[in-house]
C-alpha cells in the first residue's frame, strides 16, 4: 500500500458541510485491493488484541462490535485503516468519529476521509494508521503506546488552551466564525469591520495599561493600599541586604515572588529561616532582578473571577498533594494519583498529571522527607509551592460562597486596575467572611487568567466563564459577521463577481473580493495570481477595513481544503459546463455539480441560493438546497422561470432587452442590457447572463432597483478592470479581443458574441490545454473552425503531462471536423503569434486571441496601440 496524498479540508467540503475539519488521503492499496481482511490469516485475532477499543466502532452494522464483524466476513484494508485512524486520535484524547472511504474511478485507490480536531494530529494519524494496517498484515509488532503519546505530544503542541480553546467553544456554540491566527493562542471571531481579537484570555479590549500595572506587582499592591483593600505587608529588594532589612521590619514567615513572574515561578512561600530566604531570593531573581518579599498569609489560596466588571466565579486552590495510607510511600502515592482517570497529559483532562521536579523536592527536604518515606495515615504532603492547575493543583468551587462584601471588593479591585478579565488571588481562611473580618489579603491580581479551574473543578460546580467573555466582546444585538456572496460555477464566475462588487462599493460599503486574476479590497489589487481558493477568501474576512466580502470561488480550493468561510448570505452558481473532468475523481457533470454545490449547501437557512435557469445541472438541485433559491434565465418563457412564476417566487430574467426582476407576475425592469457597458451594447449574450446573476444576487440582498441599474451603468469593461473578459482594443485598420476562454462552452460563447460583429476577416489565436479530455480540446478546435476564417495555433505555457504535437493534432482534428474550409498556421509562442497576427491583419480585420497569459497578451497589444498613437502623432 502508499499514500498518494493527504490533505487537511478545513472548512465545507465534498464530504460534510457540517464535519469541517476532515483529513483526505488517498490511498493506493497495490496487491492489498485482492486481500479483503477475511483473506488475511489472524487479522481479525490480531486487530482485536492491538486495539480493543475497536470493539465500541458500530460501523455500518450499527450495534457494538458491528466493525470487527466486518473485519470478521471481509472488508478493504482503506476501510480498516479509517478506523484505525480514528481510534488512535480518540484514545489520545482528541474524539472523533465521523469516517468514510470510497474507492476512486482508479481500481484500488480510494479516498480514506475522517474527522480531526489537531490537523498536525490528524496528518499523523493517517500516516500512522497506514503503518500499524501494514504491521497487522504482516503479522509484525507495533508500539501502540508510542504512536498515542506521540499524537498526544502533537496535540499539545499546537492545541488551543484549555481558557482559549472555551471561549473559542463558546462563540461556535452561537454561530460565531473563528480564525486561529498563526499557531499560538491569537484568534479572531467574526470577520472582516465587526471581527474581535483575543490571545489566551486578553481581549482586544484589555487595556495595555492594565496588563503594565497587574504585571508589576508593586504598583499593583500600592494602588490596592491606597484604595483600602487589604494586601500583605512588604517591600521590594534587590540584594541581600535589603531582603535582611525587610525581614527584620515584617518578620517571619514570609513569601518571596519576582515582580514581574506569572503563573507562581520563582516564588516560595511559607519561607521560615534566613538560609531559605537567600535561596528564594536568589531563585526568584532568575525570572526578575526586583524580588517581592511579603509577610506570609495563613489560610487557604482563592482565585475569584472578574469579567467587564462582574465577578463570575470563585475557586479555592489547592497545591498538588498526596494523602498517606501507611503504607506507600510518596513515589508509590503520586504514582496512584496519577493514575486518577481525571489526571491527564497536559491540559487534556480536568487534572493534570503531578511530575516531581526540583519544588517537589525541595518541599519535600524542608519536611526532610524523601520520595521513599512512607507518610502516615491521613497525611497531606505537599509536592508543589503553588496552586496551579498546570503543576497537578486542585480546584474546588466556592463561587456561591462569596461574601457581597467580597464580590464588591473583587469587582472595585478590576476597575481600579482596569482589567476588562481579571483573577484576583485571595489569601484567607475563607470567603464566607468580608477579607477585613477573616483577616485575609490581596495577593495577586492577574491579566490573561486561566479559566480551567472553573470550567472544570475537581469538586463542585463547573462555571461557563467563557460566556461572559463572549457577551463581552458581542453584547446582544452587535454583528459579528459581514455579508458574504460566494460565487461559484465553471464561466463567467468572476466577471460576476466584478460586478456585484461594483454594484456593493457603489453602494458605499468597504468591499474585499477575491478573483481568478487577484484580491482586491475596494479596486485595490493587493495579491496578485488565481485567488479563488479559501486562503484567499480568509485573507478578505481577516481584513478588519472590509464591510462586505464577495468571493470566486473555484472547484480547485473546494477539493483541496474546503470553503475559506463557514456559512455566506447569498450563493451564486452561473453554471456547470464541462471543464476540468478527469481530474480530482471529478469524471463528469454529475461530480462537477457536486463540487460546486458546497458553495450553496453552505448559504444560510435564511439566505439565497442563485441559480442558472438555463443550465440543466445547475436546476438538478434547485429542489434540494436548504435556504431560499432564485432563478435567473435568458428567456422569460424558460419552464422553469414560468413554474416560479406561477408559485410567485423572486426570478431575473432577460426579456424585450431588458434585465427584469421578476417577483411572480410582477415585473421590475432594472434597465436595457444595451446601456449596461459590460455587455457590449447587448451584443454578448453571455455577458448579459453574468448581468442577470449579479443583479439577482444585489436585489436579494436588499440593493435598491435604481441603485442596481445606475451601478450597472458605470461599470466599464476595460483590461485594468476586467482583464480577459472581452477585452477589445481598437487600432486604425482592425481590432483586438483578448478572451479568457478555455472550455467548449466558453468559446461557444466568444462564438455567439463574434456572430454580431461585422469584420472582413476573422483571425484566431487559440491553443488546447494539457490537462482537459481529448474530447474537450477538439471540441474547441471544432468551434474554432466554424467562428474564424483563419487559425494560428500557438502552446500553452503550462504542457501540463502532454506533447505540442499531441495538443495540436486534437485542435488540428477539430479544425478539420468543422465542415468548413479554414487554413491554419503553428505558432508555439504566444507573443509571436500575435505579433504575426496583427502584422497580417487588413482592413476590418477582427482579431481574437484565445488567451491563458493574460498580462502578458494584453502589454503586446496596449503596446502596439501606443505606437500606433506615437506614429499618427508623428504625421500630424
Amino acid at each position: 500500500m502508499k499514500i498518494e496524498k493527504i490533505q487537511a479540508l478545513r472548512g465545507p467540503n465534498i464530504w460534510s458541510i457540517r464535519r469541517k475539519k476532515l483529513i483526505q488521503m488517498r490511498l493506493d492499496l497495490e496487491e492489498m485491493e485482492n486481500y479483503p481482511t477475511n483473506k488475511i490469516d489472524g487479522f481479525r485475532e490480531r486487530i482485536e488484541k492491538l486495539i480493543p477499543s475497536l470493539m465500541t466502532h458500530r460501523c455500518s452494522e450499527g450495534v457494538e462490535g458491528g466493525f470487527f464483524h466486518r473485519v470478521e466476513t471481509g472488508t478493504w484494508m482503506g476501510h480498516v485503516i479509517e478506523h484505525i485512524a480514528l481510534e488512535i486520535q480518540t484514545l489520545a484524547g482528541m474524539d472523533v468519529g465521523f469516517g468514510r472511504t470510497r474507492e476512486t474511478k482508479t481500481p484500488g485507490v480510494y479516498n480514506v476521509v475522517f474527522n480531526y480536531i489537531e490537523e498536525n494530529a490528524g496528518i499523523y494519524a493517517a500516516e500512522e494508521a497506514v503503518k500499524i494496517a501494514l504491521a497487522l498484515i504482516e503479522g509484525k509488532e507495533y508500539d501502540m503506546n508510542a504512536c498515542i503519546h506521540k499524537l498526544k505530544e502533537i496535540r499539545e503542541r499546537v492545541r488551543l488552551g484549555p481558557s482559549t480553546g472555551s471561549i473559542v467553544e463558546e462563540a461556535a456554540s452561537r454561530k460565531i466564525p473563528w480564525i486561529r491566527l498563526g499557531t499560538n493562542s491569537l484568534v479572531q471571531l467574526g470577520y472582516g469591520v465587526n471581527q474581535q481579537r483575543f490571545q489566551a484570555t486578553i481581549t482586544g479590549k484589555t487595556s495595555s495599561i492594565a496588563v503594565d500595572i497587574a504585571c508589576n506587582k508593586e504598583l499593583t499592591k500600592r494602588m490596592l493600599h491606597d484604595a483600602a483593600i487589604p494586601v500583605p505587608i512588604g517591600d521590594l529588594v534587590v540584594d541581600e541586604e535589603d531582603l535582611n532589612i525587610v525581614i527584620k521590619k515584617i518578620g517571619y514567615p514570609i513569601v518571596l515572588k519576582p515582580l514581574d513572574g506569572n503563573h507562581g515561578k520563582g516564588s516560595s512561600i511559607n519561607v521560615n529561616d534566613w538560609e531559605s530566604a537567600k535561596i528564594g531570593l536568589e531563585h526568584a531573581q532568575k525570572y526578575s532582578k526586583k524580588v517581592i518579599v511579603e509577610k506570609y498569609i495563613t489560610g487557604y489560596d482563592f482565585r475569584v473571577l472578574v469579567i467587564d466588571n462582574k465577578m463570575v466565579a470563585a475557586a479555592r486552590r489547592v497545591p498538588a498533594h498526596v494523602v498517606g495510607d501507611g503504607e506507600l510511600n510518596i513515589h508509590e502515592l503520586i504514582e496512584k494519583e496519577n493514575k486518577d482517570p481525571r489526571r491527564g497529559y497536559g491540559h487534556e483532562n480536568v487534572l493534570t498529571e503531578i511530575e516531581v521536579d526540583k519544588d517537589t523536592l525541595e518541599l519535600l527536604e524542608k519536611l526532610q522527607y524523601t520520595l521513599e518515606t512512607i507518610p502516615q495515615r491521613g497525611e497531606v504532603v505537599y509536592l508543589k509551592s503553588t496552586a496551579n492547575l498546570s503543576t497537578g493543583g486542585t480546584s474546588i468551587d466556592v463561587t456561591d460562597m462569596v461574601h457581597p462584601e467580597n464580590i464588591t471588593m473583587a469587582e472595585r479591585i478590576s476597575k481600579i486596575i482596569g482589567l476588562d478579565v481579571c483573577g484576583i488571588d485571595i489569601m484567607a481562611e475563607n470567603l464566607t467572611q468580608p477579607l477585613k473580618e477573616s483577616g485575609g489579603a490581596i495577593i495577586e491580581v492577574n491579566a490573561a487568567p486561566g479559566f480551567r479551574m472553573h470550567l472544570a473543578p475537581s469538586e463542585g460546580l463547573p462555571r461557563n466563564v467563557a460566556a461572559p467573555v463572549v457577551d463581552m466582546l458581542y453584547p446582544q444585538g452587535k454583528p459579528f459577521t459581514i455579508p458574504i456572496i460566494a460565487v461559484t460555477g465553471t464561466n463567467g464566475k468572476t466577471t460576476t463577481t466584478r460586478l456585484i462588487s461594483h454594484i456593493v462599493k457603489s453602494n458605499g460599503h468597504r468591499v474585499g473580493f477575491t478573483t481568478s486574476d487577484g484580491i482586491y479590497i475596494q479596486n485595490t489589487m493587493l495579491s496578485k495570481g488565481d485567488t479563488t481558493g479559501p486562503l484567499s477568501a480568509e485573507f478578505i474576512l481577516k481584513d478588519p477595513t472590509v464591510e462586505f466580502a464577495v468571493l470566486e470561488t473555484a472547484r480547485g480550493g473546494i477539493l483541496r481544503s474546503g470553503l475559506g468561510f463557514s456559512q455566506c448570505d447569498i450563493g451564486v452558481l452561473t453554471n456547470i459546463e464541462e471543464d476540468h473532468l478527469g481530474m480530482n475523481d471529478v469524471h463528469n457533470l454529475r461530480d462537477l455539480t457536486k463540487v460546486k454545490r458546497v458553495v450553496l449547501d453552505s448559504v444560510k437557512k435564511s439566505g439565497w441560493s442563485v441559480l442558472n435557469a438555463d443550465n440543466e445541472y445547475s436546476m438538478k438541485i434547485v429542489n434540494d438546497l436548504d435556504c431560499n433559491v432564485a432563478i435567473f434565465s435568458m428567456n422569460e418563457n424558460n419552464p422553469h422561470i414560468v413554474k416560479f412564476a406561477k408559485e410567485g417566487r423572486i426570478t431575473c430574467v432577460y426579456e424585450e432587452g431588458f434585465v427584469t426582476i421578476k417577483k411572480g407576475d410582477w415585473k421590475i425592469r432594472i434597465g436595457k442590457a444595451k446601456d449596461f457597458p459590460i455587455t457590449m451594447e447587448g451584443k454578448a449574450r453571455f455577458m448579459i447572463e453574468n448581468v442577470l446573476a449579479a443583479s439577482l444576487a444585489s436585489y436579494l440582498h436588499g440593493f435598491g432597483i435604481e441603485d442596481i441599474s445606475n451601478s450597472l451603468r458605470t461599470f466599464i469593461p476595460s483590461a485594468q478592470l476586467t482583464p480577459g473578459r472581452l477585452n477589445v482594443f481598437k487600432f486604425k485598420n482592425f481590432k483586438v479581443l483578448i478572451d479568457f476562454a478555455h472550455n467548449p462552452s466558453g468559446y461557444e460563447a466568444i462564438e455567439d458574441y463574434l456572430k454580431n460583429v461585422e469584420s472582413t476577416k476573422k483571425i484566431g489565436i487559440i491553443s488546447g490545454v494539457g490537462d482537459r479530455r481529448d474530447s474537450d480540446i477538439r471540441e474547441c478546435g471544432k468551434i474554432a473552425g466554424r467562428m474564424f476564417d483563419y487559425i494560428i495555433i500557438r502552446n500553452e505555457k503550462h504542457l501540463r503531462g502532454r506533447t505540442e504535437e499531441e495538443i495540436n493534432g486534437l485542435i488540428i482534428d477539430g479544425i478539420n471536423e468543422a465542415g468548413k474550409d479554414v487554413s491554419y498556421e503553428i505558432i508555439p509562442k504566444e507573443i509571436e503569434a500575435l505579433k504575426h497576427a496583427m502584422g497580417m491583419a487588413e482592413e476590418g480585420t477582427f482579431i481574437t486571441a484565445l488567451s491563458d497569459v493574460i498580462s502578458n497578451a494584453i502589454d503586446l497589444v496596449q503596446e502596439y496601440q501606443a505606437r500606433e498613437l506615437l506614429e499618427d502623432d508623428k504625421n500630424g
